[in-house]
């Protein structure tokens, strides 16, 4: 495949978009390719008829891949085998599915495959503070190992290596051995890849076959996964395959690469960590982006995220909203977090960051007034309720895409969420287009794609968009949701409020 010399700006909303393009780019390349991903699963199905040629899942692309002498670095997220256990055997999992493949391809030497555990450790002192939380979680872990055969606990400590160190052994049964447990308050959530250091695809999705979804969202509302990748050329590429040969370093405590046109975040690690709680912001050059995009913002701003919890963020956009009082925002939020929706018993965290969810909302609308929508997407179908999985007598949609988009000036997609932990902590990594047609592009795919096909013209006007979304989303609460038009809907913040709460202490960069 011979690389087209002109730019390339192609969005890919949801997998059913994003991963069969994410295939043709491995089939294509051909020097390397590199990446970074918080899950990449190599069970994945493949869903392109050309990738489905050479097998069934992506254990069978990376094989061939390498098969053809084509170099893959791939670095996907290691987490906390404390109080993310399950994550922390997942990766490594992976990583094993990863080499089984290479030895599989007759070209083992061709793949650098690594789980990247972020350096950062929390301080002792709150360490202690913490150990009654993460030793109860850690025995409760513990106690479902231990119920399990002699052989079956043996074998779990092969499947996470480093929580084995952190355990012994006591009467045949694994107890903790360190107090306090070290403790990992940050992880590498960007998701990209490089492809011959001219083509780029980044933003917020991952691989593997829970993100799969559709445009239509038809499936069950645990099942649904609404996400935004991008395909980019031009030197951004080289900058993104810089920037993953070098995040490694940077975290440890080395200078950052500077970058011209990749936006990030990312922290190191403490040289004196006693007291904190938090790593060491380096780079924050998407927080800073979308801080001059709102102070420069004349008309509509329209925000598709995970979480909305930066209360700094929110401040900004209320001091702008008072500055200019023809300025509108559209802010689209799943129903609920994903634990609060499915999983029977939410933890702290999801409480604590739908309190700090609650306050942004309110500092919006006390600076906006009329002039902020805030919707959630539901499905055009009834089924009975189901807590916060249903949303107005639908399944929700749910929303895991981060993009924001400034007038008809800029738009970035990328793997942040608007929260402090995205923009001040963890791994991430973006673009930014100030291209017209991209930009008008960009939003009209994503406009289209809530709206549905039959959305009045004044939904995309930025001087009249904001009160045509919230009437559409006004009308469809009346209608049964077969007769809804699009998938919007008003966001409720009753649920949200009644499940969060403060945590005292807690840095709002937690959650």
């Amino acid at each position: 495949m011979t690389r087209a010399p002109s730019r390339l700006f192609k969005p890919l909303l949801t997998a059913k978009e994003a991963f069969p393009a994410l295939e043709q780019e491995f089939l294509a390349a051909k020097r390397e390719v590199i990446a970074g991903f918080r899950i990449f699963d190599p069970s994945t199905k493949l869903r392109s008829t050309p990738a489905q040629a050479v097998g069934d899942t992506w254990f069978d692309l990376i094989a061939d891949t390498l098969r053809r002498g084509v170099r893959v670095t791939l670095i996907i997220s290691d987490f906390d085998p404390v109080v993310r256990t399950d994550n922390h055997i997942y990766t490594w999992a992976c990583l094993r599915r990863l080499y089984a493949a290479a030895e599989l391809s007759g070209a083992p030497h061709l793949l650098v495959a690594s789980a990247a555990m972020h350096p950062a450790r929390v301080g002792y002192l709150p360490r202690l503070v913490l150990w009654p939380r993460t030793a109860k979680e850690l025995r409760q872990n513990l106690a479902k190992v231990n119920e399990k055969p002699l052989t079956e606990r043996q074998a779990f400590l092969k499947k996470a290596p480093h929580l084995a160190p952190l355990l012994r052994w006591k009467n045949d049964q694994l107890v903790p051995r360190i107090f306090p447990l070290p403790l990992v308050p940050v992880t590498h959530h960007q998701k990209l890849a490089v492809f011959d250091a001219e083509r780029l695809y980044i933003g917020g999705l991952d691989l593997n076959d829970r993100r799969y979804d559709t445009p239509t969202h038809q499936q069950d509302a645990s099942d649904t996964w609404h996400d935004t990748q991008v395909l980019i050329d031009g030197p951004v590429a080289r900058e993104a395959a810089d920037h993953l040969r070098s995040f490694s370093c940077t975290v440890s405590g080395e200078p950052p690469l500077h970058q011209k046109l990749l936006l990030r975040t990312i922290s190191s690690k403490r040289r004196i960590a006693f007291p904190f709680l938090s790593p060491k912001p380096v780079v924050r050059t998407l927080a800073a982006a979308h801080e001059e995009q709102i102070a420069k913002s004349e008309t509509l701003i329209f925000l598709e995220t995970q979480f909305f919890r930066d209360r700094k963020l929110a401040r900004q956009l209320a001091k702008r909203a008072r500055q200019n009082p023809v300025l509108s925002l559209i802010l689209i939020l799943p129903a609920a977090p994903e634990d609060a929706a499915f999983d029977d018993e939410p933890s702290s965290d999801v409480a604590y960051g739908e309190h700090l969810q609650v306050k942004c909302i309110k500092i919006l609308r006390d600076a906006f007034g009329k002039r902020v929508f805030v919707g959630s997407p539901a499905q055009p179908r009834s089924v009975p309720p189901d807590g916060r999985a249903t949303h107005y007598g639908a399944p929700i949609v749910y929303l895991h895409a981060k993009v924001s988009i400034f007038d008809d000036r800029q738009g970035i997609i990328s793997s942040a969420n608007l929260n402090g932990r995205s923009f001040a902590w963890d791994t991430e990594a973006g673009i930014a287009t100030q291209n017209a047609a991209e930009v008008a592009h960009l939003k009209s795919r994503c406009f289209a794609h809530w709206l549905g096909p039959a959305a009045d013209l004044a939904c995309y006007n930025d001087k009249t968009a904001c009160d045509a979304w919230a009437a559409q989303a006004a009308r469809n609460v009346q209608m049964p949701p077969e007769d809804r038009k699009g998938l919007i809907l008003p966001y409720s913040a009753a649920e949200a409020e009644a499940l969060g709460y403060n945590l005292p202490g807690v840095p709002d960069e937690m959650v």
